[in-house]
C-alpha cells in the first residue's frame, strides 16, 4: 500500500452569471496568439476526479508518475494555474432534429456565459459543410450571437468525421487549456475523412474532445433516433467515446434537456481543475510511431497514491489524459 494523503474532495469555483465580460478582439492569422509548445516536450492535461465528479485538488509534482511506452519520463513542470482556456463548440445541424436543437443550444448559451473574460470561444455548425459561425474570440456576447443565428437547416447530410477533424487541426497550434465540447448524434454520413483518420486526428492532438451524445434525448422526445438501425447509432456512441478517450475527455448521453446545463458545467469545471505537466521524452527517435503515454499518481515508494477524505474513507479516483502523440517523422 503506497502513502495515503488525506485531501478535501473540492468541487470546482463556478464563475457567477453575473461576471462582467469583456470584449475581445478575434482571432486572425495576423493576430499575437498563444502559438507553438516547445518542439521537445510534450504537454498532457491531466484531471483527476473522484467518482462523485469532486477533483483531486494540491497534488504535487512528484506524485505524479509518466510513462511512455512503459519507459519513465522526467516531468519538466507541473502547472495548475487559472490560465485562460479555448473552447470550440461544434454543434451538428442536420434536418432531422433541428427544432431539438434550440433547447439545447440555450444550454449552451449557459456554457458561454460561464466562461470567463479572458477565455477564448468559437462556435462552428456543421452538416454536409463545416461553417464557422465565429472565430475565436474573447466576446461572448458575439458567441451569443453566432449561436442565435442558426436557423433551420438545408442539409440532412452529417459529416461529423471533417468537421471534428478540420476544428482540431486549427487548435493545434493554440497552447494552453483547450477542448473540442462537440454537440452531435455521432453519426456520419458524407465525411471525405475515414474513421479511423479522425481518430488518429485526436490521438495525435492535445486538445481534449468532449461530446455530448444528443440522440438518445431526442429518441425520449419522440423523434425515433433518426429511423437508424441499433447497429448504427451503437456504433456512433462509441464512435464518440473513442474520440474522448483518446484526446483525454470524456463523452456524456444525457437522456433529457435539463441534464445538459449540469454537463456544461462539469466540462468547464474540468478545464479550470486540470494539471498540465510537460516532459521531454526520452525517446527521440523521428519515426513517426505513436507513443503511449500512462499517467500514475505515486507516493514516494512509487506505490499508488491513497487518497482519503477527512473521514478517513478512501477516495477511488480517475486519471484521465489523452493516450499518446504520433512522434515527428524525419524528413528524408
Amino acid at each position: 500500500m503506497g502513502e495515503t494523503v488525506v485531501v478535501p474532495r473540492r468541487r470546482p469555483n463556478r464563475p457567477s452569471d453575473r461576471q462582467q465580460q469583456r470584449v475581445g478582439e478575434r482571432l486572425s492569422p495576423d493576430a499575437p496568439v498563444r502559438f507553438g509548445a516547445e518542439v521537445d516536450l510534450v504537454n498532457l492535461s491531466v484531471v483527476v476526479q473522484d467518482q462523485g465528479g469532486n477533483f483531486i485538488p494540491d497534488l504535487k509534482q512528484e506524485q505524479f508518475r509518466i510513462l511512455e511506452d512503459g519507459v519513465p519520463q522526467t516531468i519538466q513542470r507541473l502547472e495548475t494555474s487559472e490560465a485562460p482556456v479555448t473552447v470550440a463548440l461544434v454543434i451538428e445541424f442536420g434536418s432531422p432534429f433541428w427544432w431539438f436543437l434550440y433547447e439545447t443550444l440555450a444550454t449552451a448559451q449557459e456554457f458561454v456565459s460561464s466562461l470567463r473574460p479572458e477565455d477564448w470561444v468559437a462556435v462552428v455548425e456543421y452538416d454536409l459543410r463545416t461553417r464557422i459561425l465565429l472565430d475565436f474570440t474573447r466576446n461572448k456576447a458575439a458567441a451569443m450571437q453566432a449561436l442565435n443565428t442558426m436557423g433551420i437547416p438545408l442539409f440532412s447530410e452529417t459529416n461529423l468525421f471533417d468537421a471534428l477533424t478540420e476544428t482540431i487541426g486549427r487548435m493545434d497550434k493554440i497552447e494552453g487549456k483547450k477542448a473540442v465540447v462537440l454537440i452531435t448524434s455521432g453519426i456520419d454520413t458524407f465525411s471525405k475523412t475515414l474513421y479511423e483518420q479522425a481518430l488518429r486526428a485526436a490521438q495525435s492532438s492535445d486538445t481534449a474532445i468532449y461530446p455530448i451524445g444528443i440522440r438518445h434525448a431526442l429518441r425520449v422526445g419522440g423523434v425515433g433516433a433518426f429511423s437508424q438501425s441499433n447497429l448504427t447509432l451503437l456504433q456512433a456512441d462509441n464512435q464518440l467515446r473513442s474520440f474522448a478517450r483518446l484526446s483525454g475527455g470524456r463523452a456524456y448521453f444525457p437522456q433529457f434537456e435539463a441534464q445538459f446545463p449540469e454537463i456544461y458545467r462539469e466540462i468547464s469545471a474540468a478545464l479550470r481543475n486540470e494539471y498540465q505537466i510537460s516532459y521531454s521524452p526520452t525517446n527521440t527517435v523521428k519515426d513517426g510511431k505513436f507513443r503511449t503515454i500512462k499517467v500514475e499518481v505515486v507516493g514516494p515508494d512509487g506505490k499508488a497514491l491513497q487518497i482519503v477524505d477527512p473521514k478517513g474513507k478512501e477516495i477511488h479516483y480517475e486519471i484521465r489524459h489523452r493516450e499518446g502523440y504520433y512522434a515527428t517523422r524525419a524528413v528524408e
